[in-house]
């Protein structure tokens, strides 16, 4: 997903209700597991605020970078390279003993506008050298990619992109493909949201995965998002939905999870949004196969919600001023 910036509206609010709520006496959230904990980072964040990394530091044992490693930034113009930023990541995961998520390899959106105008031929030999370049640069430095991001509408059917409507169906497999050429230890993933519960959307996604599976496409995991919102309700059948792309063989990951509240946030609000966490928390530890728990991004201070999503917002673990929240301490009792 895009990474925006501040929430303005209701923080006075959040502040007031989060001040009570203390640190966990657990410890640092990603002790509180046996999964991979991890959250989104701006590089630009982790550079410019002590605490922002502090807190980033103290509380995750894996990294995602937000816009860093996407295609529109790190080739913006044709055969002029900016890894500066995923460079950074990297370095930082490495120095702090994180993981690193690799967030992604393709997809439509954050899309350098010269490559939509390409012939097919060309694309599929672009697609192939832009996957071989970044995920051959950071060979042996990536846990897991999101190769494919976004690929299904809400009601199953394919997604309309250029590389859909230019390289038909078979452009999925091949980037799997050309990933696990490129790093063959990294652990390669689809990625959507909505698919969190039992739904049209989930059963395209669990039909693809087991006819790449079928094929011996080297396909190893299925991300959830989990861009959850209390104005729509909990999805249904998620626990169900994650045991069913176990039983393929597959791990799944919880990679962008956050929970939008409607503002102005009251303390009703706050539980709820805590209640939601623990749920998508608990439905991953339900399943021995679900082996990740990433946040998108962990502060109020910087999320990409209320630019999104008018009237939205507050939907991280930590508040503008890195207070843990109800929904932290839920996790981390």
């Amino acid at each position: 997903m895009i990474v925006r910036t501040r929430l303005a509206v209701g923080a006075a609010l959040l502040l007031v209700f989060t001040q009570a709520v203390p640190a966990s006496a657990a410890g640092p959230l990603k002790h509180n597991t046996n999964r991979y904990v991890g959250s989104a980072v701006a590089v630009q964040h982790l550079n410019a605020e002590a605490d922002y990394k502090k807190v980033l530091t103290r509380e995750f044992d894996s990294v995602t970078p937000e816009n860093e490693m996407k295609w529109g930034v790190v080739e913006a113009v044709r055969g002029q390279y900016d890894w500066s930023g995923a460079d950074a990541i990297v370095d930082y995961a490495r120095r702090t003993g994180k993981t690193v998520r690799g967030h992604t390899l393709v997809w439509h959106s954050q899309l350098p506008d010269w490559v939509g105008g390409l012939e097919a031929a060309e694309l599929r030999r672009v697609v192939k050298d832009h996957i071989r370049t970044e995920a051959g640069r950071y060979r042996g430095k990536i846990r897991a990619w999101d190769v494919v991001n976004e690929a299904f509408n809400e009601d199953g059917t394919r997604r309309q992109t250029v590389f859909q409507e230019k390289l038909g169906d078979r452009y999925i497999a091949d980037a799997f493909r050309w990933a696990h050429a490129a790093d063959p230890k990294a652990k390669l993933y689809i990625n959507d949201y909505n698919i969190e519960g039992l739904n049209p959307k989930s059963d395209a996604t669990y039909e693809l995965v087991k006819s790449l599976k079928r094929q011996g496409v080297p396909i190893h995991g299925v991300g959830i998002q989990a861009h959850l919102s209390l104005m729509y309700g909990f999805p249904s059948g998620m626990k169900e939905n994650i045991a069913r792309f176990a039983a393929l063989g597959l791990d799944v990951a919880i990679t962008e999870a956050d929970v939008r509240i409607p503002l102005p946030v009251t303390p009703e609000k706050l539980v709820s949004q805590a209640d939601y966490f623990e749920q998508v928390w608990d439905a991953c530890h339900a399943v021995r196969r679900c082996v990740e728990f990433t946040t998108w991004g962990f502060t109020d201070r910087h999320s990409w919600v209320p630019d999104v999503f008018p009237g939205e917002g507050a939907a991280c673990l930590f508040d503008e001023n890195l207070r843990p929240k109800p929904a932290y301490t839920r996790l981390n009792p």
